[in-house]
């Protein structure tokens, strides 16, 4: 039985180890940064135990300490990723003999974010004094910061770390050897060691490449250690997890590993609790009862299911479905599906704005009617459809009423109950949570029958089979949870940031039109078509800009976007269409360095063009008739 010594507390590794911590015999369960049974879990990765008595007094002491606990808000994910952790102190410790950690130079270079501290109504963000009061970190601002760190992961060479008690010039700043002298090389181990003789604890964590290109465009090179990466402007097609989310699915990816449908111990009794209060938080975005929340993979599963499921259970006596031209890919496959098992579809076009005609489905009701499906937001051109009369519309005819809100959830409010909506479909990963969960919502009241999918052991009411993943629910549920209380801050930002970059490119760029409705839009949507330059030919000039010319579902094609032929775009400004998505962590300065670059490549394409030669000669090319050899 191995001992380790940390300060003067003494523990046993291998009958009171934790994976994340450690704990003294005595010391109660405590809950510390949303881990049982640890005081500083994960402090052991970065080599920097804390200093203290012993473990019982740490976790009266810390462990218990609110304050300390939302100092740690970002910090754990950090340590959880084995990142360097932002600066903070630990005041509240220093009369107990304990010291706050020391980091390195490009940690505390690194951890100046931005603080929202409560303002004025204005939602608009400020710097504040590190840790002052219980301001919170500015979203988009804690992200930089988190995906900095993040760059650094994923390096070649490892470093050996002590684990010594701190003192004074011991920290991740501290290398080993007297004096100041260069960093290492890229690729060059480090190793720290402490000044005190302590047990070694080999723990492997990648060395900082002074190569690796800057995540600013203002501080990019073009020479370095490999390509930098490009500022994400393509939240449409995915989003980044939000810390706040990690920080929630971290302890059941780790302690909590239960299956959720184990009714015989406690390991699956924590998870189904974790599982439900997801549920709640999910039902609680959309005014919904927890109890019609189905956990699904994605909103594909979930438009299958809604569409399909719908249609099968009462094919005996309706057999016709109500859609739109502007759907997503999996809408329409699954129309296409039905199709050929004998149901009708009705795919309504859409006016020139995106927008549907609420007299063209008024007309195309028929007896057998069964299900609409219309998308509260498309996901390229972003158009808002007008969900609460197609409800109130839908309920009239007694039809049920099913809605695509993957783009919509968290991002503009949404209530099932005023809007008449009888299934939902939810993306996770839409919303700055986990990949590879979703959700769909089946009213009860007046209730909704599905035919399930697939069939096992009848999970999730019997409509879709199969262990939910606790970790990714536990996501979703976090996600929602965020995107309600963010909402609105969200949207009056990224409405902000939509208008400045709008105007910018359309003062200096001519023969650029905006597709979709100018009004009835969601903001962080934007799809401009810039006329005389090929879409495909902009992209790849715009290398350090990820964005889209449409649907990332179908954007290996290279057939013009379905979306903008049905609202009548002509086929070359649809070639030349380009889809930028704002979201939560998008900057000002990441706006306006996209903004920049656009204008720079699109004036250059075009003086590359023949075709713009000829327009400013004043020809009009629609009056040519041209010709194929």
């Amino acid at each position: 039985m191995r001992e380790h010594s940390s300060s003067t507390c003494t523990w046993q590794s291998a009958a009171y180890s934790h994976t994340n911590g450690h704990e003294c015999p005595k010391c109660p369960t405590a809950l510390h940064h949303r881990f049982a049974n640890s005081t500083h879990q994960l402090s052991h990765f970065l080599g920097v135990p804390e200093a203290g008595k012993c473990a019982e007094q740490r976790s009266c002491s810390h462990a218990h300490c609110k304050a300390h606990h939302e100092t740690h808000l970002y910090s754990v994910k950090a340590a959880g990723l084995r990142l360097p952790i932002r600066a903070h102190g630990h005041r509240h410790l220093k009369k107990k003999g304990q010291y706050p950690h020391r980091f390195t130079a490009l940690s505390n270079r690194l951890a100046a974010p931005c603080l929202r501290q409560p303002g004025p109504a204005s939602g608009a963000c400020r710097d504040g004094p590190e840790g002052a009061g219980t301001a919170a970190l500015c979203p988009a601002r804690a992200m930089l910061l988190w995906r900095r760190l993040a760059a650094l992961r994923g390096q070649r060479a490892p470093r050996r770390l002590r684990a010594g008690g701190p003192g004074p010039g011991l920290g991740l700043g501290s290398e080993s050897g007297p004096g100041p002298g260069p960093g290492p090389g890229p690729g060059k181990a480090v190793v720290r060691q402490s000044p005190c003789p302590r047990r070694d604890i080999p723990l492997l964590l990648p060395a900082p490449d002074r190569s690796f290109p800057s995540l600013f465009p203002s501080e990019r090179t073009s020479d370095g250690g490999g390509a930098p990466r490009p500022l994400y402007m393509d939240v449409q097609a995915t989003t980044p997890l939000d810390p706040r989310v990690l920080d929630s699915m971290l302890p059941y990816l780790t302690a909590y590993y239960g299956n959720p449908h184990s009714r015989t111990h406690a390991y699956g009794w924590e998870s189904e609790a974790a599982m439900e209060n997801a549920r709640r938080q999910v039902a609680n975005l959309i005014g919904a009862d927890s109890r019609e929340i189905i956990f699904t993979s994605g909103a594909t599963e979930s438009n299958n299911m809604a569409i399909k499921g719908v249609a099968r259970f009462y094919k005996s006596r309706k057999k016709h479905i109500i859609t739109t031209q502007t759907e997503h890919k999996c809408v329409l496959d699954s129309c296409r599906s039905l199709e050929t098992e004998g149901f009708r579809i009705t795919y309504l076009p859409v006016k020139k704005n995106g927008l549907i005609d609420l007299k063209e489905l008024e007309a195309a009701f028929q007896p057998d009617t069964s299900l609409v499906s219309v998308m509260t937001v498309n996901n390229e051109i972003g158009v808002k459809q007008p969900i609460h009369d197609i409800g109130e519309i839908c309920r009239a005819h007694k039809v049920f009423f099913h809605t695509d809100a993957a783009q919509a959830i968290g991002k503009i409010p949404m209530d099932v109950n005023n809007m008449k909506i009888d299934l939902m479909s939810i993306s996770g990963h839409k919303i700055y949570g986990p990949k590879g969960v979703g959700a769909l919502y089946v009213r009860r009241r007046p209730r909704v029958r599905l035919e399930p999918l697939q069939s096992g052991g009848g999970q999730e009411r019997g409509l879709r089979s199969g262990t939910v993943p606790t970790p990714l629910a536990v996501g979703l549920g976090a996600a929602c949870e965020v995107a309600q209380q963010e909402m609105e801050y969200d949207h009056k930002r990224i409405s902000q940031l939509a208008e400045r970059l709008v105007t910018k490119i359309m003062s200096e760029v001519p023969d650029v039109v905006m597709n979709g409705d100018q009004k009835d839009r969601y903001p962080g949507c934007i799809n401009l078509s810039f006329a005389y330059v090929e879409g495909e030919s902009l992209l790849m000039a715009l290398k350090d800009v990820a964005l889209s010319s449409g649907s990332a579902c179908t954007s290996a094609s290279l057939e013009p976007s379905y979306v903008l032929r049905a609202i009548g775009t002509d086929e070359d400004l649809a070639h030349s269409s380009i889809r930028f998505g704002i979201g939560r962590f998008t900057t000002e300065e990441e706006v306006d360095y996209t903004v920049q670059k656009c204008i720079q490549h699109v004036k250059r394409l075009r003086e590359m063009s023949p075709l713009w030669e000829m327009v400013q000669d004043g020809i009009d090319l629609k009056s040519i008739k041209w010709t194929q050899h």
